[in-house]
């Protein structure tokens, strides 16, 4: 099940965004953990996308947050280092679906086109449509007004081309 609990905005990641609902025991579900971890790592996309800053100096001041926790740890980790080490091979996949350079989008729409790239390819235990989804919901709550629809079409040519299998698969079911 996807926690669908996130902070709305219109604007750039805030850095106080609201933590993951819990369980009735208390505990966090694994999908919202990860959807902390995705808010958390296009927050330090952002950063980056502007400032250019060492991947290390962003972590660390992510991690210094008051509210970093609860999240997926190692998701966020491993979101926040590929993106930015993997840049320009995430952005090769992107450009051949995107209709401007990558340099005229929005910081916000780039950063969760990345974190869905990322995904695609290193998270093949997260099923594609959801990968599609956690980018439209961050793009949602964190994009322009129709960032949303953009970066739904992006991922979901991407993932045709990336997962190339997976997607005719759940298309030929469909039929």
């Amino acid at each position: 099940m996807i926690d669908a609990e996130s902070p709305s905005s219109t604007h750039a990641p805030e850095t106080n965004a609201a933590a993951p609902r819990t369980r009735a025991s208390g505990k966090s579900s694994k999908n919202s953990l990860r959807r902390r971890s995705r808010e958390l790592a296009l927050q330090g996309l952002y950063d980056w996308l502007l400032s250019r800053e060492q991947v290390s100096e962003i972590e660390l001041h992510m991690r210094a947050q008051d509210d970093f926790l609860p999240c997926d740890e190692a998701h966020f980790e491993a979101l926040l280092r590929g993106c930015i080490e993997q840049a320009g091979e995430i952005d090769l996949a992107l450009g051949r679906h995107v209709d401007r350079k990558m340099s005229e989008l929005s910081p916000v729409e780039h950063g969760v086109l990345m974190i869905g790239v990322y995904e695609l390819k290193h998270c093949i235990d997260i099923p594609y449509r959801v990968v599609i989804n956690e980018a439209v919901e961050l793009a949602k709550n964190f994009g322009g007004t129709d960032g949303h629809k953009f970066v739904n079409g992006v991922i979901d040519k991407t993932a045709a081309d990336l997962r190339a299998v997976e997607v005719e698969a759940a298309r030929a079911a469909k039929r």
